[in-house]
């Protein structure tokens, strides 16, 4: 055999395989590369698009964050007020409440004054009938009349 035709046996060998793969694996071979590269591309994009995605949500959840913050500002705020303007109520309530009894003790003190005086005079007008009448019994002694006196001053 002659080297000549050898390698042109298999330089048309090669070229039957060369076109066979061309024609049945290459055609196989593209596809499920660009198969492939589609999946990744698609994955790429997802990826892109949650950290997108997570980027937003962030955003979203800092700004209910600080609107939560604000709201429960506001609401530790009015709590404070209420219970100041509470504070404040029961305090005027109270000092209505302890003039009201202030009042009742001063009006009561009044009532057992006006009693005691009122007693008072029963008890000097008694004496002093009691005293008229011993003086009126005997007869009339400076003696014993400043006596007497002195006696009804001790008894008062």
């Amino acid at each position: 055999m002659n080297i000549n035709l050898t390698l042109i046996g298999q330089s048309i060998a090669f070229a039957i395989f060369v076109l066979f793969c061309m024609k049945f694996v290459w055609p196989f071979l593209s596809g499920a590369i660009d198969e492939r590269q589609k999946k990744i591309a698609e994955g790429l994009n997802a990826a892109e698009k949650a950290k997108e995605d997570l980027a937003s949500a962030e955003q979203s959840a800092e700004q209910e964050l600080a609107t939560a913050k604000v709201k429960a500002a506001a609401l530790i705020e009015q709590a404070n007020k209420s219970a100041n303007q509470l504070i404040e109520e029961a305090k005027a309530q109270a000092q209505v409440e302890g003039e009201r009894i202030r009042q009742q003790a001063r009006e009561s003190i009044d009532l057992e004054i006006n009693q005691a005086r009122e007693s008072l005079r029963t008890q000097v007008s008694e004496l002093a009938v009691l005293g008229a009448e011993q003086i009126l019994k005997e007869k009339i002694d400076s003696q014993k009349h400043a006596s007497m006196l002195e006696e009804l001053a001790a008894k008062l």
